[in-house]
């Protein structure tokens, strides 16, 4: 799933190539990823983008006071071309959720963007609405982890008064804006904490040291990310990953084995030299985890 650098890096890329453009065209290939009915997506054909912007994970372009908002969800991704195809979609034949055609007067080009999904599941979201807070998942979002307001000390409060486990509380939107799976094994690792750690158990010394490695996390991967094309964001997140969707390798920290627990549809990769004091987390799809 796009996470907050990634979503970062493809706002600033949407907003390079389309601020100014003409929305001269909305198709919908899957009407069970357009969530909203009021203002209809034809509203937007005609109108001028003035910018593209991140919303925790949300993509939210500016048409003239109209937003187009989309989630990309688990499988999701935005397909850029200076060369947009005329021809027609056909419903539900094509993993394309949504194309959206636009001219841009600055240099005569006829441009497209794609929102694509692969597999069976979907889940990809889009939203046409007067206000992003209109948005349901916006509107609960909690603060940016990036912000200048958002400092150590509001950032322990949150961990202090919650009883959750650490890895769930970073990717509660409703707690912190745009952190999720992947970035979470990576900040955690960063800090030397447990995943399943109790987030207010956690001393002084250890939330100053969690806030650090957000900051160092994301800030490096929202760096790495800049200026990039989408068609190689995805491969640039990978890259820089030290746990995360690197069972059986060995840590670049310390050498030791990176280990996996697999739920329902989902997984988490830690160290247990670095995370765990050496000890193994059980696979939760078969018994308890080891405490």
């Amino acid at each position: 799933m796009p996470e907050l650098p990634e979503v970062h890096g493809l706002c600033m890329y949407l907003d390079t190539q389309l601020r100014g453009a003409t929305l001269t065209e909305v198709r919908i290939n899957s009407f069970s990823a357009l969530k909203t009915a009021d203002p209809p997506y034809s509203a937007l054909e005609g109108r001028t983008v003035q910018g593209a912007r991140r919303l925790g994970k949300f993509v939210c372009l500016d048409l003239d006071g109209l937003f187009f908002i989309f989630h990309l969800a688990k499988a999701g991704w935005v397909r850029y071309t200076e060369h947009p195809s005329s021809a027609g979609l056909r419903m539900g034949k094509s993993n394309i959720s949504a194309r959206l055609l636009f001219h841009r007067p600055a240099d005569d080009a006829h441009i497209g963007v794609d929102l694509t999904e692969a597999g069976t599941k979907k889940s990809l979201a889009i939203y046409v609405v007067r206000d992003p807070q209109d948005v349901p998942g916006i509107a609960t979002l909690g603060p940016e982890p990036l912000s200048p307001d958002f400092d150590e000390a509001a950032f322990a409060v949150i961990v202090k008064s919650s009883p959750q486990q650490i890895k769930g509380l970073l990717r509660s939107q409703s707690v912190i804006a745009g952190i999720g799976n992947a970035y979470s094994d990576e900040i955690l690792h960063a800090a030397k904490i447990s995943p399943f750690a109790i987030a207010k158990s956690l001393d002084n010394e250890t939330v100053a040291r969690l806030y650090d490695s957000m900051q160092e996390v994301l800030v490096g991967a929202v760096n790495a990310a800049a200026g990039k094309p989408s068609s190689e964001l995805k491969d640039t997140k990978r890259s820089n990953f030290r746990v995360h969707a690197r069972t059986g390798l060995p840590c670049p920290v310390c050498g030791e084995t990176v280990r996996e627990v697999s739920f329902a549809d989902t997984s988490l990769q830690y160290c247990p030299h670095c995370q765990t004091n050496g000890k193994i987390l059980a696979d939760r799809r078969t018994s308890r985890f080891l405490k």
